[in-house]
């Protein structure tokens, strides 16, 4: 009986030591059970030193490499290399005034993260590119690629580029720093927080209201729901069979998968962005809004100003204004507007696909650029009424027609599908289709729909959220999750961002 219990209690402990450890087929994510547990751990011990500063800070990094770990394994020295060599870069540039030193200073960290980003992310790429030029054979390195190192270099290099600007003060700590690129919520899909918009709030008083816990709570379950339940089940149950093998279903269902997809990688990257947002708001930290309704827009430039705002904000400050902005004449500006999309795209990904996503985002900011200064109008003009309609459907078609490419495997697949939309549309296979996949279309719906209500109504919502006891707020976060429990698929089905 005591070998049966001893073995038993072994056999426990290896199944836990294989949970808490690096599963390249399982990384950890906001909405798995293995977070939940991990998270509520955390908040214990959180709350227990919240006055003692030191000991939080180090808790949280320790907390935060073990949750990269999880995500990519060994690779958390990436983190630990580029925070601590823009740390002692930003400190050496700041004490220098010679301006040829702080410009080699400020490359020197632009080229250590840029050379990260490239070796993992576009080494293959650019060998096949350059095989291809040169008519030889390439052979694929076995590469990794580090969950999240898009957003900590880009974070980071905001860091050093602030300073080189004197827009900022470096730290003086080396954990403080570390705090600020490791905080676990945005650490491996965004948003980009700012140095300047974070580190202020680290040595405040640690301090929650019931307004940010409400408000952290509905975010949480919101994103959770657009998540797992519209995001995951709308796309493994109707979008990926349609962009897999487009050829093989008519032109509406084809159509039909787009406008999925466009409601998909909206609810899986704003629900994440939620949830990040949400978890920094239980721990006392306020990050900027990163998704305002984007399909609301009525032309490309409102539409990134509300998709994504932090990368669209990162772009335009760190590389737009950079490459001389609206500086140097119209056509300066249009060419500026089009390479800073042709770089986001490339960013997103190592693909020509994702490359011809980016310039036709580039193309399309750059000709209303055009359209409003033929017109005379401002900028910050809105249009209103019919015309805003208009523009509305017209952006949003636009902005699924790019859709296409960023989310199909090659051109061919791409072509393929656009082809079966202009060709082989088959309208009278809508209604039987619609009844084939009644769940999926109800969920596609539910999405527009609450993407579409008034920004007054989800304030209501977060207030009475905030208003009601915690038990009420708690047993909403667990029917949240049970709901999540029923619906989904038997793996956890990773956030689209993660690839990026």
């Amino acid at each position: 009986m005591l070998i049966k219990t001893m073995q038993t209690t072994d056999f426990n402990i290896d199944r836990l030591l294989n949970l808490l450890a690096y599963n390249p087929q399982s990384p950890i994510i906001f909405s798995s059970g293995l977070f939940l547990w991990l998270f509520a751990f955390f908040m214990l011990v959180y709350v227990a030193l919240r006055h003692k500063y030191t000991a939080r800070v180090v808790f949280v990094i320790l907390f935060s490499y073990y949750f990269y770990y999880k995500s990519s394994g060994n690779y958390f020295f990436l983190l630990a290399l580029v925070t601590c060599a823009d740390f002692y870069l930003a400190r050496w540039m700041n004490g220098i005034e010679t301006l040829w030193k702080r410009k080699s200073l400020v490359a020197l960290s632009v080229s250590l993260n840029l050379g990260l980003l490239c070796y993992f992310k576009y080494t293959n790429f650019f060998g096949g590119v350059v095989a291809s030029l040169m008519s030889t054979e390439f052979t694929s390195w076995e590469i990794f690629l580090p969950v999240g190192i898009s957003f900590f270099t880009f974070q980071s290099m905001s860091y050093t580029i602030d300073i080189y600007r004197r827009q900022l003060t470096p730290l003086n700590s080396l954990l403080d720093y570390a705090f600020y690129v490791s905080f676990f919520p945005q650490l491996v899909a965004g948003p980009i927080v700012r140095a300047r918009d974070f580190i202020p709030q680290m040595h405040q008083p640690l301090q929650v209201t019931q307004a940010m816990f409400g408000r952290g709570i509905f975010l949480i379950v919101g994103g959770l729901f657009k998540k797992c339940v519209i995001s995951d089940y709308i796309s493994i149950n109707f979008v990926d069979r349609i962009f897999d093998n487009p050829t093989l279903y008519s032109g509406v269902e084809n159509l039909l998968g787009v406008y999925g997809y466009a409601m998909q990688i909206y609810c899986d990257f704003s629900g994440y962005s939620d949830m990040a947002i949400g978890i920094a708001l239980l721990l006392g930290f306020k990050f900027n809004l990163n998704f305002n309704s984007p399909y609301q827009s009525a032309s490309i430039t409102e539409f990134w100003r509300r998709w994504h705002i932090s990368l669209s904000n990162w772009l335009r400050d760190y590389l737009y204004i950079s490459l001389g902005g609206n500086r140097h004449g119209k056509f300066r500006q249009y060419l500026n507007l089009i390479i800073t999309m042709f770089l986001g795209g490339l960013w997103h990904g190592a693909s020509f696909n994702f490359v011809f996503w980016g310039i036709l985002h580039g193309c399309g900011l750059a000709a209303h650029k055009m359209w409003m200064s033929l017109t005379g109008k401002s900028k910050d003009e809105q249009s209103h009424g019919w015309r805003r309609v208009f523009g509305v459907i017209v952006t949003f078609h636009f902005v699924c027609l790019c859709w296409v490419f960023f989310r199909t495997a090659d051109f061919q697949h791409a072509t393929d599908m656009l082809g079966q939309i202009a060709t082989d549309f088959r309208p009278e296979l809508f209604v039987p289709l619609i009844s084939s996949y009644q769940a999926v279309f109800v969920l596609i719906a539910l999405g527009y729909l609450l993407h579409w209500i008034p920004q007054s109504w989800e304030d209501e919502a977060c207030a009475e959220v905030s208003r009601v006891p915690f038990a009420a707020k708690a047993l909403l976060l667990i029917i949240v999750i049970y709901m999540v429990v029923q619906i989904k698929s038997a793996d956890v089905q990773p956030f689209i961002y993660f690839q990026f």
